[in-house]
């Protein structure tokens, strides 16, 4: 083996060579510098919450690209020495795990959103330059950064108040785009304002300046967030609670929406997942049942209402203030801590069932809303159990293999049966797919080659019985009038084995059933065979030319994937069934079928032929 660990194998990086070499492993999505911003932007806002200052402004110049952001916070130590002899704020920009931020006893009381240490010099790793200028006690001190390494220091006496303001230009060879996202940034400021009702936010953008508050808190989220949706309450619960070291600023109403809306902050940065989501979630539920059983919404014979059915419609909006929340990195969005869970627990039980009181009507549209939503989930299961065990749409049709089959809710002309090969690729695909309109239909063998057997041994195979009972039809009875699925989708992996199945329903069809080929009703649904991954975005190649096409913009990890089984429920979702989807239909003249009957034939001439003037032998490796 000539793969083995030498004397210079294992390296040890210094922070600012490692941020630059992994920087999505701190920054997660480097599509755009928007998290820089953020990062800064996050210490701004440490400071307006703990009292100094009720303006942050921030900038963009797309002249230069060129970032700032200045605060009216209580400012740095002015040229204060370390043991290291680095002033204090130097420090701060380009020693990773330096912080004011990390007791519990400390300024910030461990309820800051730049809690790790790490976000100012993530921003000067991965700039161009960076600028950072603090005022405090009548003098200010002003360092300079180039590619992150310290160049000079200016101090001095000034007039101006305190504060930090710090200025920076993103290096583009970190980003697909090295400008900021300025709607995701518009986004976030106005989320912000709302939690944070006596703040003002200046937006500068190439010198139009746009200032950013809203005076009605929680509530603007509210409204803010159903988009065309209306609300169907009279009264909106918001409420701030505080116990100890917690607080949880808050508000819930409902819309005609069926979706829910839950927008979690904590320490005033947005997430995504974790237990405080869960926690209020659940607390809303048994709360909900609890009050609907006292009121007689529901009786004693009634099971109690499902997190989904009360959840439909619903708008949920908070901001969680813990100290030494933990994350599972920089970009917060995955809260693990759960210490805070029985502060949230107490808080909207208490303040919901009193509202509930005091808004029994209110109550009322919510328990009926839910009740209405469970009446439809019943109904849609029923619906599926009546495809599965007999009827559709008037028609009896008992299918068989049940394990294999799963169909799609809703039969005939607007449907697609997905054909894939085994239980692997089928459970990605049976949990990405639209249930309404895809049936799954999962391939433990191979059919046998319908153009090279006899017809009464093809029709014993089990695997081509249950691709025509699930089609809708008989073997050489064929009516498009009764097909239970208006085209089919082969689904298979992109490598021989896959082909070869491909090809082995391609010729079932074209003997059973022609008329089906030629209708178009025959199609390749394609699976990704590269994904790059580049934070949380991820790109899907299909073919090696679509990837060759594009080996300039590759920035990310690449990933070649071994086939469907490989899919999360979220790529095949992505890649397959939304904007992305290569779906083409195959043989659609008759052009094709000479080509099939010589690969699939009886006669083995004409397919060696085909091999030999086809295959370029040179390329295959023994």
């Amino acid at each position: 083996m000539t793969n083995k660990y030498k004397e210079d194998s294992i390296t040890t990086l210094d922070p600012l060579s490692h941020v630059r070499l992994r920087p999505q492993m701190y920054i997660g999505n480097n599509n755009y510098s928007t998290q820089l911003i953020i990062e800064i932007f996050s210490n701004a806002l440490d400071e307006f919450n703990i009292g100094n200052g009720n303006i942050i402004k921030v900038g963009y110049s797309s002249k230069d690209n060129v970032c700032s952001v200045s605060d009216e916070g209580q400012g740095f130590l002015v040229n204060e020495k370390r043991e290291d002899g680095k002033t204090i704020l130097q420090a701060s920009f380009d020693e990773v795990n330096t912080s004011g931020k990390f007791s519990e006893e400390g300024v910030y009381s461990g309820s800051s959103l730049g809690l790790n240490g790490l976000g100012s010099k993530l921003t000067n790793f991965l700039s161009n330059w960076l600028e950072v200028t603090t005022y405090r006690d009548n003098k200010y001190e002003m360092i300079r950064f180039e590619e992150g390494v310290f160049k000079h220091r200016e101090t001095g006496k000034t007039n101006h108040h305190s504060g930090t303001e710090v200025v920076f230009k993103p290096n583009s060879t970190f980003f697909v785009h090295q400008e900021p996202d300025m709607k995701e940034l518009k986004k976030l400021f106005n989320d912000i304002c709302g939690l944070c009702p006596t703040l003002t936010i200046e937006l500068d953008i190439d010198g139009d300046i746009e200032k950013i508050s809203h005076s009605e808190g929680i509530d603007f989220l509210i409204r803010d967030s159903i988009g065309k949706s209306n609300l169907i309450l009279k009264n909106r619960l918001l409420n701030l609670s505080k116990q100890g070291k917690y607080k949880l600023d808050w508000g819930l109403s409902y819309c005609s929406d069926s979706e829910s809306t839950i927008i979690p902050y904590v320490n005033f940065g947005l997430t995504e997942q974790g237990p405080h989501i869960t926690a209020a979630k659940t607390t809303i539920t048994r709360v909900i049942n609890k009050w609907a059983r006292e009121q007689g919404l529901l009786k004693d014979k009634d099971k109690n209402l499902d997190g989904n059915s009360i959840q439909e419609g619903m708008i949920l909006v908070f901001n969680l203030v813990s100290p030494n929340v933990s994350y599972d990195a920089q970009t917060k969005s995955r809260v693990t801590s759960n210490d805070f869970v029985p502060f949230i627990n107490d808080t909207i039980s208490t303040q919901l069932e009193l509202w509930l009181d005091n808004n029994p009507e209110d109550g009322k549209t919510i328990v009926e809303k839910a009740l209405l939503a469970r009446k439809a989930a019943n109904a849609a299961k029923k619906a599926r159990e009546k495809v599965k065990n007999g009827t559709v749409r008037g028609k009896k049709v008992k299918i068989m293999n049940p394990d294999k089959l799963k169909d799609a809710e809703y039969l005939g002309e607007d449907s697609t049966l997905l054909v894939v090969e085994g239980l692997s690729a089928g459970a990605a695909m049976a949990t990405a797919r639209d249930r309404d309109k895809y049936g799954i239909l999962m391939l433990r063998g191979k059919l046998i080659n319908a153009l090279s057997n006899s017809d009464d041994k093809l029709l014993k195979n089990e695997e081509i019985q249950l691709l025509f009972k699930a089609l809708g039809f008989s073997p050489n009875h064929y009516d498009s009038s009764n097909l239970r699925y208006g085209r089919l989708a082969i689904c298979v992996d992109s490598d021989s084995d896959g082909f070869h199945i491909a090809l082995l329903i391609m010729s079932a069809l074209q003997h059973f059933c022609p008329q089906f080929i030629q209708e178009g009703r025959l199609c390749w649904l394609r699976s990704p065979l590269y994904i790059l991954k580049n934070g949380k975005n991820e790109t899907y190649y299909f073919t090696d030319e679509e990837l060759n096409a594009n080996k300039n913009n590759l920035i990310g990890e690449l990933q070649r994937n071994k086939g469907l089984g490989s899919l999360s429920r979220e790529q095949a979702k992505n890649s397959m069934f939304g904007k992305n989807q290569k779906i083409d239909v195959l043989m659609p003249d008759n052009a094709s079928i000479p080509l099939l009957e010589q690969l699939m034939g009886k006669a083995i001439n004409p397919r060696k032929d085909y091999i030999f003037e086809n295959v370029d032998f040179r390329e295959v490796k023994e």
